[in-house]
């Protein structure tokens, strides 16, 4: 069973100020001595990058789509054993999903956790109307317990006394925070949503300013006793399991992380996950070291390699090394970013960028999403990770595409997909020798298979090393 205090930060749609919220709170609550933990309801790597900034702990991914309702359970319940708060950064608007039903929304969440709502309002050009709005939701689905409002943006004093006594009048629902047009605290924007704090020269000002914002514009005593009344969830963690066949739970195998600023996409349940089944993980970057020695496998993740293209290709020798290694059979598992850098090309801004050449392709980047959204691939093809028949669900968020496939001995799609993009044709997962790279992002709560893929296929290799 699970007492922790917690709040979910919602809004009537996308850019609503959530994040900046989100992150403000989790700053201002943390400088009060609090732990917080934040999760991320949705796909999202960005957001949970300054969330976990802002808390100075790790963000965690709750979604309805990626894993089912016991997994999100224990995700939140295991994950804040030790917390004095969780908050809950919801996506797009608090009832939207890909169905009518909206099943696996921001709502859907909130109601499985039994958390608190604070609904977060951009007031631009409304008055009355916004407690219309707000009314709304709450007829929607009763349900979902929401239990006050963020009024964002607001022109002037009248404007937000007007709207402050609609909502109370008509909603009957406190006002717990109003935060005028500013213009010093919005995170800045590119392709694939927010710049990361770790592009990002001026992240700690940002956060900072986030966190006045929120000590200045709402009311931490009265958020703090909302999530206080959160009712306890009622749900047994299950045990942990033990070593994989009995080994000590380190050292099973060593699997190399690409992890810098234009690799940075990896939701921390998929590392924990990997040294929970006894791989002990070796970061590194790929913008300035080598590769590590005596690797088992590589696991590289999204990102942005588009904007730091030139220094990717400047490190020739970790370059060579990658190449040199894969032909000699390395596990490699690359996702969306990692696609990219394992091709011979990269095309950013007019210029051709030289990749680590493992596969035949050449990468562009567009103006606009390439595949974006919930997938569901079906496995069609024996490869190193998966087996055939199995149907994984994922998502992917792109704006570069495969332009050029050259035909080369050993390279093969293992993924048919039934829902998005892919890489070509509705395929996606090419394979090459124990290389596989995929536009498909997997989450290890959801989908257990990509862990034992990953893991045994480091094992096997290490044992076939000493064998040699």
């Amino acid at each position: 069973m699970s007492t922790c205090p917690r709040l979910t930060i919602a809004g009537l749609g996308g850019d609503t100020g959530k994040t900046v919220i989100s992150v403000g709170l989790s700053r201002a609550w943390r400088k009060k001595g609090l732990k917080v933990i934040p999760f991320k309801k949705g796909p999202d790597y960005i957001d949970m990058a300054w969330l976990s900034q802002g808390a100075g702990h790790p963000c965690y991914n709750l979604d309805l789509f990626l894993m089912n309702k016991n997994q999100v359970l224990f995700s939140f319940i295991y994950n804040t054993q030790h917390a004095d708060i969780a908050l809950i950064e919801g996506n797009r608007g608090l009832y939207d999903g890909f169905d009518v039903d909206g099943s696996v929304s921001t709502a859907e969440i909130a109601k499985l956790l039994q958390s608190p709502v604070i609904l977060t309002v951009d007031c631009t050009k409304a008055t009355r109307t916004v407690a219309a709005l707000v009314l709304g939701c709450q007829k929607l689905d009763p349900d979902v317990l929401i239990k006050g409002v963020i009024l964002n943006k607001l022109s002037s004093k009248r404007h937000e006394t007007v709207i402050r006594q609609s909502i109370e009048h008509y909603c009957g629902l406190p006002v717990v925070g109003a935060i005028p047009r500013l213009t010093d605290v919005a995170f800045p924007g590119r392709h694939l949503g927010l710049v990361p704090p770790q592009e990002h020269p001026m992240a700690k000002e940002a956060i900072t300013n986030a966190a006045e914002t929120a000590r200045t514009y709402l009311n931490l005593e009265v958020l703090w006793k909302i999530a206080k009344e959160a009712k306890p969830l009622k749900f047994t963690l299950p045990p942990i399991p033990p070593p994989r066949g009995g080994r000590t739970r380190e050292g099973v195998c060593k699997i190399g992380v690409i992890k810098d600023s234009a690799f940075q996409f990896y939701y921390p349940e998929n590392l924990d996950a990997l040294k929970q089944a006894g791989a002990r993980l070796v970061e590194f970057s790929a913008l300035k070291d080598d590769l590590p020695p005596t690797l088992n496998a590589l696991y590289i993740g999204g990102g942005f390699p588009e904007t730091h293209a030139a220094a990717l290709a400047d490190n020739e020798k970790l370059r060579r090394n990658i190449k040199k290694a894969a032909e000699e059979g390395l596990p490699i598992y690359a996702e969306c970013g990692g696609l990219m850098y394992l091709g011979e090309k990269l095309n950013w801004k007019g210029k051709t960028y030289p990749m680590v050449g493992v596969l035949p392709i050449t990468v562009g980047v567009s103006k606009k999403p390439e595949g974006h959204g919930y997938c569901i691939v079906e496995v069609k093809t024996s490869n190193p990770y998966f087996k055939p028949g199995q149907i994984l669900r994922g998502h992917e968020f792109h704006y570069s595409s495969v332009i050029n496939i050259t035909k080369k001995d050993g390279i093969y799609f293992a993924f048919r997909m039934k829902r998005g993009q892919g890489i070509f044709n509705n395929e996606d997962g090419l394979c090459y020798k124990n290389v596989l790279v995929t536009y498909t992002h997997l989450h290890a709560l959801g989908t257990k298979e990509w862990v034992d893929g990953i893991v045994n296929m480091a094992v096997t290799y290490k044992i076939e090393r000493v064998i040699l």
